[in-house]
């Protein structure tokens, strides 16, 4: 079956794309407006897209009213003060993350409205959800427009991980497994375990030629 993009609207071109490009990662932002209030929202089209300098990003695209809409509070912020924080999301702290994509009013905090704690951030004032295994303080990079989108890349300057899910901090591994992060699937309302592994070694070239 083919479907062409140059035919298909825009939210049937989203349906595909969200039901196909999966599992997809979760950032879990946290950021604050100029007044210090704290948002907290979630962001499925994200991933890491460079180490020199390391860069991660998330596209936020427009309020559910449309694209005439004010942007989300996320985006507002971080244009106000160039900071957020990419919490990662594990099984136990999936439905509060689901919580906070409630389109709560701009002027509530809503870690304090859902009781989640945090811990202060070392570089940036933004918080982190404490019960997250993985923070990423980061600085804004570059906000690239697409189309109704805008992708916020965003410059790492901290990581935080519990303790439990570092195998060796002189090496820098990190027991991922441990983590047990979830990943965005299809629909509304359906996530993936990331702790189902499958090991496929990578050859080398001189691999490949010893066996053909």
């Amino acid at each position: 079956m083919l479907f062409d993009f140059a035919t298909i609207p825009t939210r049937e071109a989203y349906k595909l794309l969200v039901s196909t490009v999966v599992p997809r990662p979760i950032a879990w932002v946290i950021s604050q407006d100029a007044a210090g209030v704290t948002n907290a929202a979630p962001f499925s089209f994200f991933n890491a897209f460079g180490d020199t300098p390391p860069v991660i990003g998330f596209s936020c695209g427009p309020r559910p009213e449309g694209v005439d809409a004010p942007v989300k509070d996320t985006l507002a912020n971080i244009r106000a003060t160039g900071q957020f924080v990419v919490c990662l999301v594990n099984e136990a702290s999936a439905q509060a993350m689901s919580d906070t994509a409630i389109d709560f009013p701009p002027e509530m905090d809503e870690l304090a409205e859902l009781g989640l704690a945090t811990e202060p951030s070392l570089h940036i004032k933004p918080p982190r959800i404490a019960q997250s295994p993985v923070a990423m303080e980061c600085e804004t990079f570059q906000l690239v427009p697409v189309g109704v989108h805008t992708l916020v890349l965003g410059r790492v300057l901290a990581m935080h991980v519990h303790d439990d899910g570092v195998l060796n901090a002189e090496k820098y591994y990190i027991d991922t497994p441990k983590l047990n992060l979830v990943g965005r699937m299809h629909g509304r309302g359906w996530y993936t375990r990331t702790n189902d592994r499958v090991d496929i070694p990578r050859k080398t070239y001189s691999q490949w030629k010893e066996k053909k």
